[in-house]
Parts: C-alpha cells; sequence; structure tokens
C-alpha cells in the first residue's frame, strides 16, 4: 500500500510539474498578441529553467545510477523545452532595457549550470557526492523559483490588480509543491520535500491575494495607433480653438475701427454744419 501511494503521489506530482511549465503558455499568447512583455517580470522563467536544467542533469545516468531517477529527467526536459521557449519569446518581444535585463540574468544562469554539470562530471568520480551536490544546489534553487512569484505578488498588492498573476500559474504552482512536499516526506527525502516546505505556503498565499484582489482591473495603456490619434484630435482641437480666438480678434478690432471711423465722420459732419451755420449768421448780418 505505501509502495502504491508513492507511486501515485509521484505520478500525479509529475503531471503537476508539466502543467506547472505549460501554465504561461496562456501569458505568452497574450504578449505574442500585443507584441509586448507589458509588466510581465522574466525573472521566473528563468530561475524555472535553471531549476528544470539542475534536476533533468540530476535524473540522467551521469549523476544518478538508479533508474527511479530518469523520470525527472523527462518531466524536466519538457521543463527545459518550455522554460527556454519563453525566456526566447521575452526577449524578443522586450524593450531594449528589457532585453539587456534578460541577458544580464540567463546568461550568468546558463554559465552557473554550465559549472555545476562540469564540476559533477569531473570533479567527482562516484554518484553519491555528485548527486549530494547537484541536489544540494537544485535545493536552493527550488527555493527560489517558488519565491519568484513574490515580485509578481507586490506588483498585484500596489496596482490592486490580478492582471499580471495569471491563475493557471497559482493553481498549478500550489498544487505541484504541495504534491511534491506529501512525496518527498513519504520517502523522507529533505532535497525533494524542502523547497516545498515555502513552496507550498507561497502557492496558497498566491491563491489568496488573488481571489482578494480578483475584482479590481489594471488601466489598459492605449495602443500607439489610439494615442497618436488622440494627440492629433487633440491638436485639431486646439488650432480650431486659436483659429476661433483669432477671428474674434480681428472681428472685435473690426468692429473698433467702425466705431472710431463713425465717431469722426459724426465730429466731421458736426463741424461742418456748425461751420454752415456761422456763415449764414454772417450773411445775415
Amino acid at each position: 500500500m505505501p509502495e502504491n501511494l508513492r507511486l501515485a503521489v509521484a505520478v500525479l506530482g509529475h503531471a503537476a510539474s508539466v502543467s506547472l511549465y505549460a501554465a504561461p503558455i496562456v501569458t505568452f499568447k497574450r504578449v505574442i498578441r500585443k507584441k509586448s512583455t507589458e509588466e510581465f517580470s522574466c525573472i521566473p522563467y528563468i530561475i524555472g529553467l535553471l531549476n528544470c536544467l539542475l534536476y533533468a542533469w540530476y535524473g540522467l545516468p551521469a549523476v544518478s545510477y538508479k533508474p527511479e531517477n530518469f523520470p525527472l529527467a523527462t518531466v524536466n526536459g519538457v521543463g527545459i523545452a518550455l522554460e527556454l521557449s519563453y525566456v526566447l519569446i521575452y526577449f524578443w518581444y522586450a524593450s531594449a532595457k528589457g532585453k539587456r535585463k534578460v541577458a544580464m540574468t540567463a546568461i550568468p544562469v546558463l554559465l552557473l549550470f554550465s559549472i555545476i554539470a562540469a564540476v559533477s562530471a569531473f570533479a567527482f568520480h562516484d554518484h553519491r557526492h555528485q548527486k549530494l551536490l547537484v541536489r544540494s544546489i537544485g535545493f536552493g534553487v527550488s527555493v527560489a523559483m517558488y519565491a519568484s512569484p513574490l515580485v509578481v505578488m507586490k506588483k498585484v498588492i500596489q496596482t490592486k490588480s490580478v492582471e499580471f498573476m495569471p491563475l493557471p500559474l497559482s493553481v498549478c504552482s500550489f498544487l505541484a509543491t504541495l504534491l511534491w512536499l506529501t512525496y518527498g516526506l513519504l520517502i523522507r527525502d529533505i532535497f525533494v520535500a524542502g523547497p516545498c516546505v515555502i513552496g507550498t505556503p507561497l502557492g496558497i498565499l498566491q491563491l489568496v491575494i488573488y481571489f482578494n484582489y480578483r475584482k479590481g482591473s489594471a488601466v489598459e495603456e492605449p495602443n500607439k495607433g489610439d494615442t497618436e490619434k488622440g494627440n492629433l484630435e487633440k491638436v485639431g482641437i486646439e488650432i480650431g480653438k486659436l483659429e476661433m480666438n483669432v477671428t474674434n480678434h480681428m472681428n472685435g478690432n473690426f468692429q473698433d475701427v467702425d466705431i472710431e471711423i463713425g465717431k469722426l465722420e459724426m465730429n466731421v459732419t458736426n463741424r461742418m454744419n456748425g461751420i454752415t451755420r456761422e456763415q449764414c449768421v454772417k450773411g445775415k448780418d
């Protein structure tokens, strides 16, 4: 019975892990559609890539001589393909600043994995020490992977919107950590259960935050075409107001000129009438 239970939990854990790796597909469909990474962070995907690389390496015969660890290589092989795809898509659609951030994060991560693989393969000649090295570093990376959504949770709390924290990713993260925590406790392996001790509460926290702020909605930024159209409309309105002011001003000036001319004509007429009356009076005298 315990053996069957461990097997069932392991199968469910592998399925949950694949679902966790596949969950960001929804996010990157949006990135491709909008041709922008918006406010999404690249950190969780780069850390996820390193985690998959380490555990895939751990499951290969170069490190693990027992066949029970080989499923780790297959599951995390799928994870490598997906996480690498996410990083490349993010890099393609990121701004110049975003591309620099991806490069400055991803290159050291890949170098770190290369060093770990080289040391474990050539510096140690027994599987026990090889496994201990890879599992120890994988432990820390798994903790970092489960903690990486804290960046997104901070943004959710600041904006009061879950727009950039998709529900499928949060649900899959919680299920995967819960199942692997159970499996690690069943086989009494601290390297399997340890990261999930942190990951499971963080998964619960993600879900609590999501359902607390799910009614909020971030204001979508208008696209470039709409912005330019709005700017042109504003310019047109300002030009219209300016023309109206100029016209009113000119009309006002013309009215003032007409009034002054009328006054001048009246003064001239009155003076001419006065001169004529004086001449008539002198003629009578």
